[in-house]
């Protein structure tokens, strides 16, 4: 039998809210810092698929999460497509050569980079019960390709979005280049034991309209046109990070199982908003976590009220940060399995 989280994206509803967390298995832990030291940097960690599924697994075992989501990165697809990966201390990763200076038909293609994240998902699913969903994911084309363009993160994505004005076609073939692999990347994880997928899309947030509509929804709607034809039973949860009022639209139009959203939007206009039925995910704001207290209580009751009419998997609006104390996620597990709507 399918477990709660499962079944609430496949859109039944019930009194009861899945939840999981992004970033759930990471450096607020103990158990990952302890491993981290022993194991080496962050990429070793990824491919090393024992590791991998021991850090996937932590928190289920801390926490009873009802959902275990793949520790890996979404650079793993420009890894593949053969740029260089590097994770830098205190400077987050690096991809060389950038596009921005060097020409997409430079990079040879390594796919057997995406074999060991295939065998971290199947060992994690190995070792899962059947009530707890195992969760791949892959970056967006979008957000894969402003890391690609600029060989490192920003705060504007100024690259990507200079590039994709001034040669559109040239960074089409980009986005396409990734849209076909990240095709490939999420249908060899479900084939190795993934249950369902995320779509993370974190710089969507960044774009005008009609670029919004070009780089984020057109090649989304592709990748999960193609998962559909291949694994139609497997749900795809699409979270374009900062969409705001273009939520509906990429919904519309992607066709995703399921839409994860961020803090930033009242979850009261998100049910009002979105098609009726459809599984959302979500969004408390992640700093209520690391802050604590009564006020963390009141805002998560707020979200669950707010979604109480529609299949729900309750999830922060971005990622844990890794300050926050333990005791917090315990507060904030004790209100949603203590609430029934």
């Amino acid at each position: 039998m399918p477990g709660l989280l499962l079944e609430t994206l496949r859109g039944q509803q019930s009194d009861r809210r899945p939840i999981w967390l992004m970033r759930q298995a990471g450096r607020y832990l103990p158990e990952y810092r302890a491993l981290r030291a022993e194991k080496g940097g962050f990429l070793a960690l990824v491919y090393d698929s024992d590791a991998a599924c021991e850090i996937t697994l932590q928190p289920l075992r801390r926490f009873g999460f009802d959902g275990a989501i793949l520790f890996s990165d979404i650079l793993i697809v420009p890894y593949a497509m053969g740029q260089d990966l590097t994770f830098l201390a205190g400077e987050g990763p690096h991809l060389s050569p950038k596009l921005a200076d060097a020409a997409l038909a430079s990079l040879t293609a390594v796919p057997e980079r995406l074999a060991p994240i295939y065998e971290t998902v199947r060992k994690v699913r190995a070792a899962l019960p059947p009530e707890q969903t195992m969760l791949g994911f892959a970056g967006s084309p979008w957000t894969n390709a402003t890391y690609m363009v600029a060989g490192e993160g920003s705060r504007d994505q100024h690259e990507a979005r200079a590039m994709a004005y001034r040669d559109p076609g040239g960074f089409a073939e980009i986005i396409e280049a990734i849209t076909s692999v990240t095709i490939t990347y999420l249908r060899g994880q479900i084939d190795a034991g993934a249950e369902a997928v995320q779509l993370f899309d974190s710089w969507a947030g960044t774009l005008a309209p009609a670029e919004f509509e070009r780089w984020v929804i057109a090649p989304n709607a592709e990748i999960v046109t193609a998962l559909a034809e291949s694994h139609p039973d497997v749900p795809v949860i699409g979270f374009p990070k900062g969409a705001g009022e273009k939520l509906p639209a990429y919904v519309r139009e992607t066709g995703v199982g399921a839409v994860g959203v961020d803090e930033t939007i009242d979850p009261h206009w998100i049910h009002a908003n979105l098609p009726e039925g459809l599984p959302v995910q979500g969004n408390l704001d992640p700093l209520l976590l690391l802050a604590g207290g009564e006020e963390l209580d009141r805002r998560a009751r707020h979200v669950l009220e707010a979604f109480a009419g529609r299949p729900h998997v309750f999830n922060l609006g971005h990622g844990i940060g890794k300050e926050t104390p333990i005791a917090h996620v315990e507060q904030l597990l004790s209100t949603v399995r203590g609430w029934r709507g």
